[in-house]
């Protein structure tokens, strides 16, 4: 399918899910973009008809295989509770559009495996919304890394660390489904740190069940320390905690410690620079997700046009679920645990 020719909104976009799935409707109000939200789905069906009024989009329903009949939509983004993903990708697959899907990918290594199957044997596009890859700060260490400003990697960490309690207040399937933190939380550093470093070989994982919330699960884990190595050999560490009060910290934080130079939550030190003085990275305060979605949908127009791959595809995407996988294998076990190998 192609997307030259004179500037239009002629790449239709359906969205599945109205919590995150709203911020794909900025993408409307840039000129610069090819892509135009078309068409909503949502269970909840006051939301769903406010939207669309409040945004002028002339189709909304609550059944999803309505919105992937429809022939003026090319693109479907996913945003709904994790567990519905495997299913409605499947949909999307199977009715020859391209995807943005809401991370995590799905929440097993068997649908993972399933997915970059049927993905890859269709020949659409597909990305994971991981947003941290599109956010200014991390994107910077990025550059500075790629760029060998920090040298050779010595060790690396990254956190995800967010009291979870108001969070199910406001998206409730959390606690009634109930969410898995790893797939759906530790997902973020974990895809982080894969960025920057490559596929992961093996996980050493703690976990344990803080109880702070007596709508989840009182036995099952949201607290975890995550031991990598990269079949580099680099070793790193995520913190991935769910259950505690709100900490002073960045929510998500990003370590990268080379043999020139360390990056450490916005600071940066290069051993060049004599006295080592801490250079403090100020990027505007962004609120939400939403310029982080508008960044990964125009990466995604792009690579409709030239006919790229994302920068997280479906293999990517399916190599953090196999991540997460491990790391159940090395909770249940008390033990190291190999991640297996997705192509």
């Amino acid at each position: 399918m192609g997307y030259g020719g004179l500037m239009s909104k002629e790449i239709g976009v359906g969205v599945i899910g109205l919590g995150m799935g709203a911020n794909m409707l900025a993408i409307n109000r840039d000129a610069a973009s090819r892509l135009q939200v078309r068409a909503l789905c949502d269970a909840n069906a006051s939301l769903l008809q406010q939207t669309g009024e409040r945004h002028s989009i002339g189709f909304v329903t609550s059944d999803y295989q309505e919105l992937l009949e429809r022939p003026d939509i090319d693109v479907v983004g996913i945003y709904t509770p994790d567990h519905l993903h495997s299913e409605q990708i499947e949909a999307a697959v199977a009715a020859g559009k391209h995807i943005i899907c809401t991370k995590p990918m799905v929440v097993s290594l068997e649908e993972a495996r399933r997915v970059a199957r049927l993905v890859r044997a269709r020949g659409v596009k597909f990305l994971v919304g991981q947003t941290c890859r599109f956010a200014p700060r991390f994107m910077a260490a990025k550059k500075l890394y790629d760029d060998g400003d920090l040298g050779r990697p010595l060790f690396a960490e990254a956190h995800y660390v967010h009291d979870m309690r108001p969070v199910m207040d406001r998206t409730p399937w959390r606690h009634e489904h109930p969410q898995d933190w790893l797939y759906g939380g530790a997902c973020h550093p974990i895809d982080l740190l894969c960025w920057f470093f490559g596929d992961v070989e093996e996980v050493f994982v703690y976990a344990s069940c803080s109880q702070m919330d007596s709508r989840y699960p009182a036995g099952k884990h949201d607290n975890f320390l995550i031991n990598l190595r990269f079949q580099s050999g680099m070793v790193a560490r995520v913190l991935a905690v769910f259950g505690l009060v709100e900490p002073p910290l960045p929510m998500l934080g990003l370590s990268i410690f080379g043999d020139k130079g360390s990056f450490v939550n916005d600071r940066l030190v290069l051993d060049k620079i004599e006295g080592q003085p801490v250079m403090p990275l100020d990027f505007p305060r962004e609120p939400g997700h939403g310029h982080e979605v508008w960044r990964y949908m125009r990466h995604f127009e792009t690579c409709l046009r030239e006919d790229k791959r994302p920068l997280i595809d479906e293999v990517a995407g399916a190599k953090v679920i196999a991540t997460a996988a491990a790391c159940w294998e090395s909770i249940r076990t008390g033990l190291p645990a190999a991640v297996e190998k997705v192509e």
